[in-house]
């Protein structure tokens, strides 16, 4: 990218930021399964904050409490010493946070129950193998394994498993935790992680293999939060105090349980733990689609798609001249920019992250402008390489500078191209855009996410049918633009000047 582009990038970036509201209250963030969700409801309604909901996976959660853009967010003891901090043995709170204080992290109000990885099989599979263990697993290798992406690569998960008991079976493809269920349900998989509270264990008669040789630390739920926020929120950390040791396993179970069988929104399985009972589901799909906030979370995928879009023009063009100008920089401006579609979305997601020092709108709209550029870099490339040589050279011919040739003739003749390029990362941005509200930047992603967490159709429908017909409207706009801006390349008055006139002698 040129001086200019960057110049651009970080305009942008500046405005974002300008006129993004100052933090002024305590933000709790939470991950993208059930029971995170609902912790995050819980805690966010007893301290009187703002939740900030499915941000991903651990390591997306934990670049944003480290970059600030959160105060908190429900973890558990296991997690944070083996995959956070690369803890050996079982380590207790008071080694943890020792540890933590170097990163300006402190964990504390144990919430009172223990949710532990398990593996587990439906129970008359288990009962005709005889299994019961996790050692006996190992006898087995003809087992299916599904397992969900985040348990594959965790330390405390599939890698140290295996070798801890030494499991003959082949790492599997990685699985969303919300479909592992159905997908042993339908007999797609046979075994599968679990965890310790999910309220489904019971609903699909699984058997939870014992963790014989002790393999899995303590899980115990405990706030993570910066080590300044007490004294930046001392209220709400007074109250979120009172729910040391409040909630149980069975609690948690039946919230867990309120969400994903009873169809309740989490907020109302969050109120469980405040005594309230709540008769409605979540409705039918046209309420789902049509809800409350179908508004808002249009808007926010709007801006999202023609923010993004608009920094992709406004550096893809001139890139797409640079390379068609430049031989020896084409390609490696068509390879770099091709190179960050290969990017997985999350990775890069992340990394911005921890590089802008914030989550939401500004590294959702810095990855979806490079993930744009490539169609409008190469078709501007191209449409300049297919511009009419004749009316370029006469162009030249009658004393225009290559400045002139490139905005009166080039320009034009490459337009049909270039807006067909645009269209393609217009269309693109608007699927690419609900990944965005994994890292809290919103949209109709954030349906998405929650259908996947539940595994609930119409939920994740209610966010896919709107991006899908905004992608329609989008493409159609385009095509009506490409009708009315098609140049007629016969007629040469359209890019050539007229030549000078004569004294009339």
């Amino acid at each position: 990218m040129g001086k200019t582009g960057a110049v651009r990038w970080v305009a942008l970036a500046a405005l974002v930021t300008l006129a993004a509201p100052a933090q002024a209250e305590l933000v709790v963030g939470s991950k993208r399964f059930t029971e995170s969700y609902v912790l995050g409801e819980l805690i966010a309604r007893v301290a009187g904050a703002r939740h900030q909901p499915g941000l991903g996976n651990t390591g997306i959660v934990f670049k944003a409490l480290q970059a600030g853009s959160i105060d908190l967010y429900p973890e558990y003891t296991g997690t944070i010493a083996r995959e956070l901090l690369k803890l050996d043995g079982r380590a207790g709170l008071a080694e943890i946070n020792r540890a933590l204080a170097p990163l300006g992290l402190e964990a504390g109000v144990r919430l009172g129950f223990n949710n532990s990885y398990a593996l587990a099989l439906r129970e008359e599979r288990a009962q005709a193998l005889g299994v019961r263990t996790l050692s006996d697993l190992a006898r087995h290798p003809e087992l299916k394994l599904g397992l969900s992406q985040e348990f594959i690569g965790r330390a405390d998960g599939w890698p140290g498993l295996k070798a801890a008991y030494r499991l003959p079976h082949p790492t599997p493809s990685g699985l969303d935790h919300g479909l592992a269920y159905e997908a042993l349900a339908a007999g797609k998989i046979e075994v599968m992680d679990v965890y310790s509270t999910d309220a489904k264990i019971a609903r699909y008669g699984l058997r939870v293999l014992e963790d014989d040789r002790s393999f899995f630390p303590r899980y115990d739920a405990v706030l993570l939060y910066r080590r300044d926020a007490p004294e930046r929120f001392p209220r709400e950390f007074s109250l979120l105090k009172t729910l040391e040791g409040r909630i149980d396993e069975p609690l948690m179970i039946r919230m867990n349980a309120a969400a994903e069988l009873d169809k309740k929104t989490f907020a109302e399985a969050a109120g469980l733990f405040f005594g309230e009972r709540s008769a409605a589901g979540r409705g039918s799909f046209l309420s789902i689609l049509f809800g409350a906030d179908f508004w808002r979370l249009t808007r926010e995928h709007v801006v999202l798609v023609c923010v993004s879009l608009a920094a992709s023009i406004l550096a893809g063009i001139p890139l797409g001249i640079a390379a068609a100008r430049l031989p020896r920089a084409s390609q490696l401006i068509l390879g770099a920019v091709g190179v960050v579609q290969t990017i997985p979305s999350l990775a890069l997601f992340a990394f911005l992250i921890a590089l802008v020092g914030t989550i939401g709108t500004i590294p959702a709209l810095i990855a979806l402008s490079l993930y744009a550029l490539l169609p409008i870099v190469r078709n501007t490339q191209a449409g300049l390489a297919q511009a009419g040589a004749g009316l370029v050279q006469a162009g030249m011919a009658l004393g225009l500078t290559p400045r002139q040739v490139l905005r009166r003739i080039e320009l034009p003749l490459a337009a049909p191209s270039i807006l067909a390029g645009i269209k393609t990362s217009a269309v693109i941005n608007v699927g690419t855009a609900t990944i965005a509200a994994f890292i809290g930047a919103g949209g109709y992603g954030e349906r998405i996410a929650t259908g996947l967490a539940l595994n609930d159709n119409a939920v994740l429908l209610a966010g896919a049918v709107p991006a899908a017909a905004l992608a329609l409207l989008v493409q159609a706009a385009f095509e009506l633009g490409e009708r009315r801006w098609k140049p007629d390349v016969s007629d040469r008055k359209h890019f050539l000047p007229a030549p000078p006139r004569g004294d009339g002698r």
